[in-house]
């Protein structure tokens, strides 16, 4: 479960969008944490953005778990989007086929990079009686109307409180907001809530006639059902503060009159070389592009090395420097009997850890009190095995908190989960060398060990024997 605190203690302090300064995380229900956190739309194969997200989330949701909290994790699927549907009808397929088949990658995105799958992950498409009823509230609060075209709009002047989320006037986004051709609302700053729909296009039978949700509402909807009128976090990227996390605010509290989410967390953005990611400037990566080079773990520990709410620069340097780092957790996890070590109680390392992720899950922190934990590990290895061995089982443990470093090292190590490496063939180079430094034969030895440099093979001897490594 984690270390035992006591929940009616507030140690957690989270950065709070909405107040914009940290405060102390009180959840609704003592003990309990209900969160929501806006998915991908599912036209597409996830993109290194949608992983910073998915990461983000997991890291909270794990540690929260490991602070003891019972936390139920929900994360939305978007199906029903005019993106989808333009990309379906271009090409000349179902809407719905399109959408199984992103969603099946997108789950398979996440599994490469050790993301946990949510407790619950509803579906747009599942949730449209909501979506009406919900609507339907809002018209008769005069929070909504509806428009001869069949379209229903959100009032926003009936709202006062909006832009708040955003740190926006309403006057001063009436300033720049205008009516698109076709629009039929009454206040350029109004947005769509019911798009009419013509007979044979995607929709749906409502009292306003045939048609489709719009985006905003979708959210309010399905958070609302899976975890009431009120929760404690809701989540997702710095991109969808506004004016979809500003719209599910005004259109959930409109309807309940409720305060929606306590706290609203949001990750940064990712950037290309230091450029905004663009498929128009060729810096375009899906998930997928980039585990044809790295695994999964290295990934990730590129995107939990920056603090979530930083935007973080996506470059090979640094996931180079990812795969060296854990390079550095693995070695000093090699060969110790972890699996049979005492745990270690209320140790320094673990208390300093909590207390970088206590403060907003600040995961660079952590992760030096982790760099810490390992070099304890190398400086005990010889001196104390049973002392190494329980550090380890604690360095897992940690890890395991930051969804990494559950593998085995040499797995790691030897690039196992590399197709590229040959394991077998490198096994028969060292048993070859090995050979012929018993015979004393030097050339053929140092023949051998080019051979293996030529690999990118690291051979460490000692009196136990030959280990080896692939160099990063």
């Amino acid at each position: 479960m984690g270390q035992n605190v006591k929940l009616s203690e507030p140690v957690l302090q989270v950065y709070n969008t909405l107040s914009r300064k940290k405060e102390a995380f009180v959840p609704l229900e003592e003990g309990k944490v209900k969160m929501y956190v806006c998915g991908v739309t599912t036209y597409d194969f996830c993109h290194i953005g949608h992983a910073r997200m998915f990461v983000a989330f997991d890291v909270i949701s794990r540690f929260l778990r490991h602070r003891g909290f019972d936390v139920t994790y929900v994360r939305n699927i978007t199906d029903i989007d005019d993106k989808i549907l333009n990309r379906a009808k271009a090409n000349g397929e179902l809407f719905s086929d399109l959408t199984a088949r992103f969603i099946a990658a997108s789950h398979e995105d996440e599994a490469a990079l050790y993301v946990q799958r949510p407790d619950l992950e509803p579906r747009a498409t599942a949730h449209i009686d909501q979506i009406i009823s919900l609507i339907e509230r809002l018209i008769e609060g005069e929070y909504a109307y509806k428009v001869s075209s069949g379209d229903v709009y959100y009032s926003v002047s009936q709202f006062a409180k909006y832009g708040r989320l955003a740190n926006k006037n309403p006057e001063e986004l009436l300033a720049g907001a205008r009516i698109e051709i076709g629009e039929l609302k009454r206040d350029p700053r109004d947005f769509v809530l019911w798009k009419a729909a013509a007979d044979g296009d995607v929709g749906w039978d409502s009292p306003w006639g045939y048609g489709r949700p719009g985006w905003h509402i979708e959210c309010s909807a399905m958070s609302t059902c899976c975890l009431g009128d009120s929760f404690d976090i809701h989540g997702g990227g710095t991109d969808l503060v506004f004016p979809h996390h500003e719209n599910e605010i005004a259109q959930s509290e409109a309807a309940t009159g409720k305060q929606f989410a306590r706290y609203w967390l949001h990750n940064g953005s990712v950037r290309v070389d230091n450029e905004k990611m663009s498929k128009s400037l060729g810096n375009f990566f899906t998930v997928r592009d980039v585990l044809q080079k790295y695994s999964g773990e290295v990934i990730r520990y590129l995107l939990i090395s920056s603090h979530y709410r930083s935007p973080i620069n996506y470059a090979e340097q640094g996931l180079h420097q990812a795969s060296v780092a854990l390079e550095r957790f693995y070695t000093a996890l090699r060969g110790l009997d972890t699996a049979n070590a005492r745990e270690l109680v209320n140790s320094r390392f673990e208390k300093a850890f909590c207390a970088a992720m206590d403060d907003d899950f600040n995961t660079p922190v952590a992760l030096g009190v982790m760099f810490d934990l390992a070099r304890e590990i190398n400086r005990q290895r010889e001196e104390n095995s049973d002392l190494a061995a329980q550090l380890g089982r604690l360095l897992i443990k940690l890890g395991g908190v930051l969804g990494f470093l559950q593998g085995s090292p040499e797995t790691f190590l030897q690039g196992q989960d590399d197709t590229e490496v040959d394991a077998a063939h490198i096994e028969s180079l060292i048993k070859q060398r090995r050979e012929a430094r018993t015979n004393k034969d030097w050339a053929l030895a140092d023949e051998i060990r080019d051979k293996l440099a030529a690999l990118k093979v690291v051979v460490e001897d000692s009196a136990d024997g030959s280990t080896w490594r692939i160099e990063r």
